[in-house]
């Protein structure tokens, strides 16, 4: 009954955006920025249900997939060379680098420890002390309060064997570079990160740009429920920024977690895979505790590490390209084997892609 019933509703939504667009004169494309949102749309076929005038593209949403190649050879140079305990998401095990992944390390004999909390990394540095630990600090909003209280939490206990390698991302700057592209017709914003900075943060999209955003949910009719209201705010010509998260996030978002990262962080520069260098786009340790920065405490010299130049993840993570049009797509890059990173992450688009097709 729960499923007729869903069914029902998404027809119904599906039927509402076909009415709003009958008159409508053009196509629009939406950018889902989230990664969670990628693999939600693909597995329960919300683009089976669209309208041909709707195109669906994904964003640089995917933690893993954003972060470049030589963040995986740092960390492999502080095991291989140094000696240091890599701690880690599951997500980064496979992700390949210039010379193999974190998981070809760990088959080597390099010591690499699989976390679920940033916090179990406390308790591995005080069994392995002296031993350095580094834990691999990569993620958005939604994860980097997280690593704000381990960090304060490790200062207040005195723990002086564990370090943070940094690759943390933030959203707004890739955003209005990405809003720029006349392409893309509006955005379907991400509801875990959007619990943390809040929807009003997202207002520039419609006053500067002109496009409409919609914070959603994760299942099929939120996302056709967003889309809904992204084709009424185009077709009307008034775009602005809707809540379609109430029950998780809040106008304003959560204070308590932006005091955290901003007690501990302050912006940086850092790299997109895709987008390049992108001013204020990052974080970066404030003193006192940037004696955690594992850059500061082991500075390194590796040479640059481009990806593959087969390899279409760049592109596909700025919605230019679709994984099916990557020639390695479901040949030489599978989940098995994957040759960039948007095959390997569970947000991954490839991944998406590849496990339930393109609709």
């Amino acid at each position: 009954m729960k499923i007729k019933t869903e069914q029902q509703a998404a027809g119904k939504l599906s039927n509402d955006i076909n009415l709003i667009l009958h008159d409508y004169d053009g196509t629009m494309k939406f950018m889902e920025v989230c990664g969670t949102h990628t693999m939600a749309i693909h597995s329960s076929g919300v683009k089976s249900l669209l309208n041909k005038k709707i195109s669906l593209v994904s964003g640089p949403g995917c933690p893993v997939c954003v972060t470049e190649k030589l963040f995986i050879d740092q960390a492999m140079f502080l095991a291989e060379q140094l000696g240091v305990c890599l701690i880690t998401f599951g997500d980064l095990i496979r992700v390949p680098g210039s010379n193999g992944s974190l998981a070809d390390l760990r088959s080597r004999g390099g010591l690499v420890k699989v976390v679920y909390s940033p916090m179990d990394s406390i308790e591995i540095a005080l069994e392995l002390a002296p031993q350095p630990v580094v834990f691999l600090g990569i993620g958005f909003e939604t994860t980097i309060p997280t690593v704000a209280v381990t960090v304060k939490t490790a200062f207040e206990r005195k723990v002086g064997n564990l370090f943070i390698l940094p690759a943390f991302k933030t959203i707004h700057e890739p955003l209005k570079i990405l809003a720029s592209n006349k392409d893309l017709t509006g955005f379907l914003l991400p509801g875990h990160v959007s619990a943390i900075i809040g929807v009003d943060s997202y207002s520039y999209l419609a006053d500067d740009f002109k496009k409409p955003g919609v914070v959603a949910g994760f299942d099929g009719l939120d996302i056709l429920y967003a889309l809904r209201s992204l084709v009424k705010m185009t077709v009307s010509g008034k775009p602005g920024i809707e809540n379609n998260y109430k029950t998780v996030v809040r106008s304003e978002g959560n204070i308590f977690a932006r005091k955290l990262i901003d007690e501990v962080f302050e912006p940086a520069d850092t790299s997109w895979r895709g987008l390049g260098l992108i001013k204020g786009s990052g974080l970066a340790f404030k003193a006192p505790y940037d004696t955690f920065d594992a850059l500061k405490r082991f500075p390194m010299q590796l040479p640059d590490a481009p990806d593959d130049p087969r390899c279409k993840c760049a592109l596909i993570l700025t919605g230019t390209l679709t994984p099916n049009q990557c020639g390695l797509f479901g040949r030489e890059c599978v989940p098995e084997n994957p040759v960039g990173p948007c095959m390997v992450s569970s947000e991954g688009t490839c991944a998406a892609y590849y496990k339930y097709g393109g609709t």
